[in-house]
């Protein structure tokens, strides 16, 4: 394991409370600081002897692997999607399927590095907020961990699937009223009390796992680093992941150029776009974010400000996509590339069907687009919004009208 130190990402300040999450001198974010001078010495070939996943990435993430909680989340697939490329006019088209993960979404890289620090720790419980899939994630590592878990919904605002496996693992299942960032305030509130160990991504360690989607990408593409990373924004780890990722392999000289993180955001629901759009480092928060895609209606994103500077430094883009064009953009996907994700994957490639028809994508970019969860977490958006089943006489005429 790679030394480690947590520090204020505003000040700079280092900060030894393993248990807070905000910097105690100003109140700002958290962020691990890797000393990746070991790492230095290695080349990503060293890589191939170990198993693929997660953990095959321990050099970068700074928990010990002998304590790894894991259900070998990662080594999901990366699919040149062809015939998905050739309708939207980008060739060079590849889908991150990360609905492949354990519990059917990418918040599983996160946790296994979340839960296997509280576990360093000592912790006996842990607790989230959550629209549904870090719920999910987070119940299923806890039970690999034998540790107590509390999960925060929003009332009435979570997908089935999701919530069916927050339930199924045995976690403390709580419906607060109000959304998911009045459910959020009450999670930060028991941590501020010792009461839980708060394992959403305002935890500066969640996001180390989630990294490991950019090594994999990296690994899968044999380090022929893509021109563009599309993926959707609701609480914004996840692109200020992948940019903390692009940097650790630049500092080590693995890569030599950054793709343009790209950000999408639902139109309901869309602080980070609005910033961009206004070329401003900082955000306005939306008190009542609305969109069909659950898992990124979030009005006040706690990695905000860090997801611009990713967009910003790395010469990339923001913007919106109606719910419409987000149902659109996952039928396409299923119906050209057999791939089924929720709503708030497909808005990455809604996203980079809207940026084509803009020509703010080029033609010959090598895009990749992070589909984020799988789509059975949400059946019954999937139901509402294709052709309904269809009533058939017991004969083989019968049929045969229909298919024709």
């Amino acid at each position: 394991m790679s030394n480690h130190k947590v520090v204020c990402w505003d000040c700079g300040c280092d900060v030894d409370d393993p248990f807070t999450n905000i910097c105690p001198r100003c109140g700002g974010l958290l962020t691990v600081k890797m000393d990746l001078e070991k790492v230095k010495e290695k080349k990503p070939t060293d890589l191939a002897k170990e198993p693929i996943g997660v953990w095959r990435y321990a050099d970068f993430l700074p928990v010990d692997k002998k304590h790894a909680v894991s259900i070998k989340e990662g080594g999901t697939p990366l699919y040149s999607t062809k015939a998905l490329g050739a309708e939207i006019g980008i060739p060079d088209l590849f889908v991150k399927y990360e609905g492949a993960n354990p519990t059917g979404s990418f918040k599983d890289r996160g946790m296994t590095v979340g839960v296997s620090h509280a576990v360093e720790l000592g912790v006996p419980t842990v607790g989230c907020a959550s629209t549904g899939n870090t719920s999910a994630s987070l119940a299923a590592y806890a039970a690999k961990a034998g540790l107590k878990c509390a999960v925060f919904l929003p009332s009435g605002k979570v997908a089935a699937g999701k919530l069916a496996q927050a339930m199924f693992f045995g976690a403390k299942v709580l419906s607060i009223d109000g959304n998911f960032d009045d459910a959020l305030a009450l999670a930060r509130k028991m941590a501020e009390e010792r009461k839980i160990y708060l394992l959403n991504s305002i935890n500066p360690f969640r996001p180390e796992g989630q990294k490991s989607v950019l090594f994999e990408i990296m690994d899968q593409l044999q380090y022929d680093v893509p021109d563009r990373i599309i993926l959707p924004v609701g609480n914004a780890a996840n692109i200020w992941a992948i940019y903390k990722a692009i940097t650790e392999l630049k500092e080590v000289g693995w890569i030599d150029k950054m793709p343009m993180l790209t950000g999408i955001q639902a139109e309901g629901a869309s602080p980070i776009a609005s910033a961009f759009a206004a070329k401003t480092n900082d955000f306005v928060a939306e008190e009542n974010p609305e969109t069909i895609a659950t898992a990124i209606r979030i009005g006040n994103p706690i990695s905000g400000r860090k997801a611009l500077k990713a967009i910003y430094d790395t010469g990339g883009y923001s913007t919106t996509v109606t719910d419409a064009e987000i149902i659109a953009a996952q039928k396409l996907l299923g119906r050209r590339e057999g791939v089924c994700v929720e709503p708030a994957s497909a808005a990455s490639v809604a996203g980079a069907k809207k940026l084509r028809e803009m020509g703010i994508i080029d033609r010959d970019e090598k895009v990749v687009c992070i589909c984020t969860g799988n789509g059975l977490k949400d059946p019954d958006t999937i139901i509402n919004n294709c052709e309904p089943i269809i009533k058939c006489a017991n004969s083989v005429e019968a049929v045969e009208n229909i298919l024709n």
